[in-house]
């Protein structure tokens, strides 16, 4: 169930399965939502609806809270446009510490819809394993326009990466590292 709610907008999903983050489950629950935020999660009997609520029956429907992906190159691996949007790896040097990935998000990218669709709401994308150390990642949500609105938290840690990934990279450049010493 897709929602898009404005501001003053109140909305009811009543007699659904609800599925919470803290071990609840409410075979015959209630959401309501206000201004796009959850105010309330409980049995359908026990949430008083506001009148000026949209009511939305659910029966038969779960519901489950986002999921988070913490390890993705969404939105800087573009899906479905080959390498023109495959900036997930600059392979220039073993230690590119200073890249952000925030830099190489296309907020358009249609794997950040693809997530948003399939229940994933919230993301941790960031460079690939070729280099040693690879660059920042970021914490951004999946539904969005511009990055800016998009980002949680940047930095959100760097990547690291040992062994085969920069082993076979750098080998193939005839250049450091080559071997799991270097």
């Amino acid at each position: 169930l897709k929602l898009f709610l404005i501001n003053d907008t109140m909305l009811a999903l009543v007699k659904g399965t609800i599925l919470t983050m803290n071990d609840k489950e409410y075979d015959e629950g209630t959401i309501l939502i206000q201004n796009g935020k959850i105010k309330k999660v409980g049995e359908y009997e026990d949430i008083e609806i506001p009148e000026e609520a949209e009511v939305k029956e659910i029966e038969g429907r779960t519901v489950i809270p986002g999921m988070i992906d913490i390890h993705t190159h969404v939105g800087i691996d573009e899906e479905g446009i080959g390498w023109e949007g495959q900036d997930y790896n600059e392979m220039i040097d073993p230690v590119t510490h200073h890249l952000r990935a925030l830099d190489g998000i296309n907020p358009r990218d249609k794997g950040l819809k693809d997530a948003l669709n399939n229940g994933i709401t919230t993301i941790m994308t960031g460079p690939g394993s070729a280099n040693v150390l690879g660059g920042q990642s970021v914490a951004i949500k999946t539904k969005g326009q511009n990055i800016d609105d998009m980002v949680i938290k940047e930095p959100v840690g760097i990547k690291g990466a040992f062994g085969e990934n920069p082993k076979r990279v750098y080998s193939e450049k005839d250049q450091s590292p080559s071997t799991r010493m270097a």
